[in-house]
C-alpha cells in the first residue's frame, strides 16, 4: 500500500462521501495504491451509517474505525495512524477545506525529493476574521517563546509523511495530545508548501473560540515549563515588592510620623497577594491534574467498531 489517507470525522454524515469521490477524482490514474481510513469520533449524527455504506460499497480501499464516545480529534488522528497500512500516511480531514489534489502533490513531493520527511501545508490566505486571526498568531508567537520546539505559523494537520515518522509519532502516548507540537518534537525534516482552504462541503465548523483557545492552552502547558517559571517569578517579584513596602511604612511612621496606612491598604494587600498565589496554584494544577490523568494509563480511544476491508 502506497498512501493512507487518515480522515478524522465527527458528525460529517453529509461530507464523507463527497469526500470520497474527491479522493476518487484525485487520485484517478496515479499508478499506486491508496486506502482511506475513516475514524468516526462518537458522531452524534448519521455518519458512521453512512460510512458504512462507503465500506460495504468499496469503490477503493476503506477502513472504519467507530470511537465508543467522543474522545477528540487528537484521539482520531492517533487510531487513524495505529490503522495506517500505507508506506506514506497523509492527514486530512472530511469537510474539503483540505483538497486531495494537494495530498497527491504532497505524495510526489516525497517520491522526488528523498530527502524530505514531512510535507506539511500552511495556509497563505485565510478567510477567517481579524481578532481570530490576532489570538492566532499570539499563540504562534507566545509556544515559540516558551516552548523547546518550534511551531511553524498557521501550519495544521494537513500533512504527508514517511512511515518512519508515522512510527515515532506512535510511541508518544500522552493521553493529552497536541499533535503540532509532537510533530515539532518527533523532528524530521519537512517541507512546508502553501494551500488556500477551500469553503466546507456541508456543514458547519465544529471549533468556536474557545475550543481553539482550549486547544491552544494545551499546547503550551503539554510542550513548556514556563508557566511555572512564571509562578516562582511572580511569588519572588511580590515577595520583594512586599519587603520594600514594610520597610517603606515603617520608616513613614519612625522618620515623618505619617500614620500607616490602614484598612484600605490592607485589604488591596491582601487581594493583591491572594490573586497572585490563585494565580501560580491554578498553574500548578494544570500540571498536576495532567500528570494525574496520565498515571492512570487510561486509553487514548476505546474503538466500539472496526470495519477492515482485508
Amino acid at each position: 500500500m502506497k498512501l493512507s489517507l487518515v480522515v478524522p470525522c465527527y458528525n460529517e454524515a453529509e461530507n464523507v462521501a463527497p469526500f470520497q469521490d474527491a479522493v476518487l477524482s484525485a487520485f484517478d490514474g496515479c499508478g499506486y495504491d491508496y486506502e482511506i481510513v475513516f475514524v468516526d469520533d462518537g458522531s452524534k449524527d448519521a455518519t458512521l451509517h453512512n460510512l458504512k455504506k462507503l465500506h460495504a460499497a468499496q469503490k477503493c480501499p476503506v477502513k472504519v474505525i467507530s470511537f465508543s464516545r467522543n474522545f477528540g480529534k487528537e484521539a482520531g488522528l492517533y487510531a487513524g495512524l495505529q490503522h495506517a497500512d500505507g508506506e506514506y500516511i497523509a492527514l486530512i480531514d472530511a469537510d474539503l477545506q483540505q483538497r486531495p489534489e494537494i495530498v497527491r502533490e504532497m505524495v510526489k513531493i516525497l517520491d522526488e525529493q528523498p530527502q524530505y520527511d514531512v510535507v506539511a501545508a500552511y495556509q497563505d490566505r485565510r478567510r477567517e476574521g481579524k481578532v481570530l486571526s490576532f489570538f492566532k498568531k499570539c499563540f504562534y508567537a507566545i509556544i515559540n517563546k516558551l516552548s523547546r520546539v518550534s511551531l511553524q505559523s498557521d501550519a495544521s494537520d494537513f500533512r504527508t509523511f514517511r512511515r518512519s515518522v508515522r512510527d515515532s509519532i506512535l510511541e508518544l502516548t500522552e493521553y493529552h495530545r497536541f499533535s503540532k507540537g509532537i510533530f515539532a518534537w518527533v523532528g524530521y525534516d519537512t517541507c512546508f508548501i502553501p494551500y488556500t482552504a477551500c469553503p466546507r462541503a456541508n456543514g458547519a465548523s465544529k471549533w468556536n473560540f474557545w475550543k481553539l483557545l482550549n486547544y491552544a492552552v494545551e499546547g503550551i502547558i503539554g510542550y513548556s515549563t514556563a508557566p511555572l517559571r512564571l509562578a516562582t517569578c511572580l511569588g519572588t517579584v511580590s515577595g520583594v515588592a512586599a519587603v520594600f513596602y514594610l520597610i517603606w511604612v515603617v520608616l513613614e511612621k519612625l522618620i515623618w510620623d505619617i500614620p500607616i496606612p490602614g484598612y484600605t491598604t490592607i485589604i488591596v494587600l491582601i487581594l493583591f497577594f491572594g490573586c497572585v498565589e490563585l494565580f501560580c496554584i491554578g498553574i500548578v494544577g494544570e500540571y498536576v491534574g495532567r500528570i494525574f490523568e496520565q498515571s492512570k494509563n487510561r486509553p487514548i480511544y476505546i474503538a466500539k467498531t472496526i470495519l477492515d476491508y482485508k
